[in-house]
């Protein structure tokens, strides 16, 4: 590497190195302070011939000191740099160009210091500077001129800036410049947030017009994660690239309103895709606590995509007689109404009295079913208080048209469209109106009605109607009642009366009448405002709203836009949120194509320039400081110190300190330091770093849990490596098993046998809660260890009462057997060398920094991960205490404390 790598910013400072002559002459010509001495007449008698006279001149180790000191600051001012970083070309202002968007989050800091770097450079050009942000502020307003900047000026300005949860307005921006006169020619430096818009092209060709034009891309670029599609027991979200040409994997995580995780799956994306879809199954018991879906390590508010109460699986009761329906399914109403309803809801069966004491949302009733009096009235009582009823029409409403129990009066008779011996046909459907939950729902060529149940003609008809015929006449009518809704289907549930029952429409229909239900899209509500709740911002982060920020009308959704007053989150109320979310609205999202000739592209990787002020200044202040003690030592100050011997010692002590960082010991010297003098939890590392986070996470809580329950003082945990790590120091082994782990070597074989010869204990978790089975998973992974004889754990155990009385060992699930050693043999006062479960307790006892709960708790929740942490601590008693609760001394406390 030649001299060129090595250049000073202000090299005139070096011309001071030319008065380091004189400065030796000088330091060469002072002596230094005389030492000061009592001066007793008895001193007349001895000492008359001294054998130390003090020097006429500084000592020459003392005059190199300093010289060097004084080298090493002149050189420091004249800040060097190491492999400097290119001159900024141009000679005028230095423009900087700042995406500053939602996808400007994802490598945000990244961003910052290409910003700091380039002021730093012209800086030291002494040019000035120009900031022009390309995103509208809060108010939507595009950021003003900010005028010729000194650098101080251009780092407070860049410091304050921050990405915005919306998209960029690139061309509104540049207006700004349209008259401005700048001297020289400009460098323009374009901080590119990577993602093309309608007129990203012709951007960068009016950019290179102000001057010469460098555009900066990132290496990566975000992806979007738009809702859900919700299913039975699953739901199926849609993820998408700006780029393709390469396999890639994204992790999506599916978290509570807590902040806990409840699922994770992986998204795999083709070589050729720009798309991906990923399943994940969650218990029905946990549908409704989803609250956030992200993709890890993605942070922008459009990986983030939030749920409202609009994606929550409402329990839905269907008014039968039967729990199973007895007629033909083709001709049977129920046998439409529960396959529509079943992919979004969950279903109970049963008569009236038995529905309205159920915790339901909607009550279906089709026209087969008779209503006595008493029922309507328990109906319309239980509407009132928020429930939702839905009814179909057919031959028995027709024919009682005095039936309250619908949200418009009715004719009787009903109204045939179409046949054999009519002139009319039957009737199509009518585009859906903005008010109503229907709007934006798509409608078949192919549906039509051939026989309904006609409303009354009132004056409030058409503000109760949320669907009609091409005629005009109501299809589907709707009545507040309460809190609650009556909502009728003028049409049979099933193909009699029409072909709605067969299409999908018909299916989309019910899911958001369902949805209507707890005040979702409630009709009659269009001009409600909905307050912004919680917002997002461009990081994907929770935020309070802003004044700024306004509410949106309930008839605004589900069409609404992200802008500057209305961005990303949740808004409404308690009872009705409604998310809105940026991915689904980025319609093109695409990568920055090819830019025009001249334009230079770079990274946002840093180079390689090291700046190598701070590193000489910190050497002259520490030859300073040896230079004071010298001083101090040479005056008499610091008596009994030779001054030679301390200079010496005290260079090679500061040498040795900067040569060798840290502690002495090494890594394994700490590692068994640690151990030692603390009591820890172990987890087996097994390069799976999810399993291996979780294991840390959850060994942490339990280690908390211990601290705060017993008399243990657990330290932090640690993750060992069994093949080179000593085992001794710890009674308890936490093993996950994954399918990715090798067979260990035979020398770590030997270890762990000594391991357990000695009281150490292993509890291998297999994780899937006897799901599977993996015992020949097991079986190879513990190939030549002593393992013996092993038994379900018996209901007298010390395992069930080392602490906690319990029978159940519950972790994040319930399901899986624990196993022990076989009762009778005595190896190691009793304790069994190794424990086999498949619960996965680490994740029940996970937690983050805050001490949140990282994962659900199935089927039990918060009682069975309370189950999980009593375990946790009978597990860690019986290991450091051995079997003494089995000695018949105990039985009597045993037995009272069963009683009470």
């Amino acid at each position: 590497m030649g001299l060129e790598s090595f250049v000073f910013a202000s090299p005139w400072v070096l011309t001071a190195l030319l008065s380091l002559p004189v400065l030796w002459w000088l330091l060469r010509i002072t002596p230094p302070a005389p030492q000061r001495l009592r001066f007793p007449a008895v001193r007349l008698l001895f000492g008359l011939l001294s054998k130390e006279e003090t020097p006429d001149a500084s000592p020459l180790w003392l005059i190199i000191l300093r010289l060097v000191a004084a080298t090493l600051l002149i050189f420091a001012l004249a800040h060097p740099l190491f492999s400097p970083a290119a001159p900024l070309p141009g000679n005028g202002a230095l423009v900087l160009v700042i995406d500053d968007g939602w996808a400007a989050a994802s490598d945000w800091p990244a961003r910052q210091d290409a910003m700091a770097r380039a002021i730093d450079q012209a800086d030291r050009d002494e040019r000035p500077i120009i900031v022009l942000t390309t995103a509208p502020d809060s108010r939507g307003n595009t950021a003003p001129y900010s005028g010729l900047l000194r650098p101080a000026q251009a780092r407070s300005i860049i410091a304050a800036i921050e990405p915005k949860p919306w998209p960029t307005n690139r061309s509104t921006a540049l207006d700004i410049l349209g008259d401005v006169k700048l001297e020289g020619t400009p460098f323009v430096l374009w901080l590119s947030d990577g993602l093309a818009d309608g007129d990203s092209e012709l951007f960068a060709d009016r950019l290179r017009k102000l001057g010469e034009t460098s555009v900066i891309l990132p290496d990566t670029l975000p992806v979007i994660v738009s809702p859900p599609e919700i299913g039975r027991n699953q739901f199926t979200v849609a993820m998408r690239r700006a780029t393709s040409g390469l396999e890639a994997s994204e992790m999506l995580r599916v978290k509570g309103s807590d902040g806990r995780l409840i699922a994770q799956e992986t998204a795999k994306f083709g070589p050729e895709s720009t798309t991906a879809t990923v399943t994940i199954e969650v218990p029905l018991e946990l549908r409704n606590e989803i609250s956030r879906l992200e993709i890890e390590g993605d942070t922008t508010a459009a990986s983030v995509a939030l749920l409202d109460t609009r994606w929550r699986r409402r329990p839905v009761g269907l008014v039968s007689e039967t729990p199973l329906d007895m007629g033909p399914s083709l001709l049977s109403e129920l046998y439409y109404i529960e396959r529509a309803l079943r992919p979004f809801s969950d279903l109970r069966r049963g008569p009236v009295e038995k529905l309205i004491a159920d915790p339901l949302a909607v009550i279906a009733i089709p026209d087969s079913t008779p209503l006595e009096a008493t029922e309507r009235r328990q109906l319309s009582a239980w509407a009132e208080k928020g429930g939702l009823i839905l009814r179909f029409a057919g031959p028995r409403l027709a024919q009682n048209a005095e039936d309250q129990l619908v949200p418009v009066p009715l004719r009787r008779g009903g109204r045939t469209l179409g046949g054999a011996m009519l002139w009319s046909q039957p009737a199509r459907l009518a585009p859906f109106s903005r008010k109503s939950p229907f709007f934006d729902l798509k409608l078949p060529d192919d549906v039509t009605i051939s026989r309904q149940v006609l409303a009354e003609p009132s004056p409030d008809l058409g503000e109760k109607s949320w669907a009609r015929l091409t005629d005009g006449t109501p299809l589907v009518t709707a009545n507040q009642v309460g809190d609650g809704w009556i909502v009728l289907i003028h049409t049979t549930s099933n193909a009699a009366w029409s072909n709605l029952a067969l299409s999908g429409l018909f299916v989309e229909m019910l899911e958001r009448i369902v949805a209507t239900s707890r005040g979702v899209a409630g009709a009659g509500q269009g001009d409600r405002p909905l307050p912004p709740i919680s917002l997002l911002n461009a990081f994907g982060h929770p935020i309070t709203p802003g004044p700024s920020t306004r509410a949106i009308t309930a008839s605004e959704f589900p069409a609404a836009t992200v802008t500057p007053a209305t961005p990303p989150g949740i808004y409404g109320d308690s009872s009705d949120r409604r998310a809105l979310n940026l991915g689904p609205q980025i319609g093109n999202f695409r990568a920055l194509g090819a830019l025009a000739d001249g334009i230079e592209v770079r990274s946002y990787t840093p180079t390689a320039e090291v700046d190598l002020k701070p590193w000489l200044l910190v050497g002259a202040l520490i030859l300073f400081m040896i230079d004071a003690l010298a001083t101090l030592i040479l005056r008499g100050l610091m008596p009994g110190l030779r001054p030679g011997i301390t200079a010496t010692l005290l260079v090679f002590a500061i040498v040795f300190l900067q040569a060798t960082p840290g502690h002495s010991q090494n890594a394994d010297d700490n590692f068994a330091l640690d151990a030692a003098l603390d009591t820890r939890l172990a987890y087996v590392v097994t390069g799976d770093p999810s399993v291996d986070d979780t294991s840390l996470q959850g060994l942490t809580g339990l280690s908390r849990m211990l601290n705060k329950r017993t008399a243990i003082e657990a330290a932090a945990p640690i993750g060992i490596d069994v093949e080179r790590d000593p085992l001794t120091l710890f009674p308890l082994l936490y093993w996950p098993v994954t399918e990715t782990q090798t067979p260990v070597s035979e020398a770590t074989i030997g270890r762990l046998n000594r391991f357990m010869a000695t009281g150490g204990t292993i509890l291998f978790d297999m994780l899937d809660g006897g799901a599977s089975d993996n015992t020949g998973l097991l079986r190879r992974l513990t190939s030549g260890l002593d393992i013996p004889p092993l038994a379900p754990v018996p209901p007298d155990h010390v395992l069930t009462k080392a602490f906690y009385l319990m029978q159940a060992f519950p972790g994040r699930w319930a399901d899986g057997r624990v196993w022990v050693q076989r009762p009778g043999e005595r190896a190691n006062d009793g304790v069994s060398s190794i424990i086999v479960g498949s619960n996965n307790w680490a994740a029940a006892w996970a937690i983050d920094g805050q001490g949140r709960h990282l994962f659900a708790a199935v089927p039990g929740g918060e009682r069975q991960r309370e189950m999980a942490y009593r375990f946790g601590v009978n597990l860690v008693m019986y290991t450091l205490t051995g079997n003494y609760k089995s000695d018949q001394v105990h039985v009597p406390s045993i037995l009272e404390r069963l009683g009470n």
